[in-house]
């Protein structure tokens, strides 16, 4: 079965728990699989590497190496830590469904829930 999520790839999320609370970035990369996101530049994980040679490098020079040292990795977030924010109000928003009727017929969209504002996710 696949599991549906209301947050997507490129969404402007605020991280409403945890180290990074009140921070916002991008989302990169979404698994709804595991009901987790990876936001830009947040939840940053230090990872060892060691150097390692770039495999089909061109034949012309020296072996081409990776460097190695302490890389910070994003790592990926529960999707019940983040909210998404409306671009319309610029507020942390819960995220509902409603119908609009386009061209060929009904669509699904994304609307913020917030009072006052109800405007489209999706642009």
């Amino acid at each position: 079965m696949a599991v549906k999520m209301k947050v997507k790839k490129g969404d402007l999320v605020q991280i409403i728990t945890g180290k990074d609370r009140g921070k916002r970035g991008r989302v990169i990369e979404a698994r709804p699989a595991e009901r987790r996101v990876i936001v830009e530049n947040l939840n940053v994980a230090k990872r060892h590497q060691r150097p390692r040679p770039i495999r089909d490098s061109s034949r012309m020079g020296g072996a081409q190496i990776l460097p190695g040292g302490i890389m910070d990795k994003p790592a990926p977030v529960p999707v019940s830590n983040v909210m998404v924010v409306c671009p319309v109000c610029g507020n942390p928003t819960r995220v509902g469904i409603a119908e609009k009727d386009a061209k060929g017929g009904t669509v699904r969209v994304r609307v913020c829930k917030r009072e006052g504002c109800g405007e489209e996710l999706d642009r």
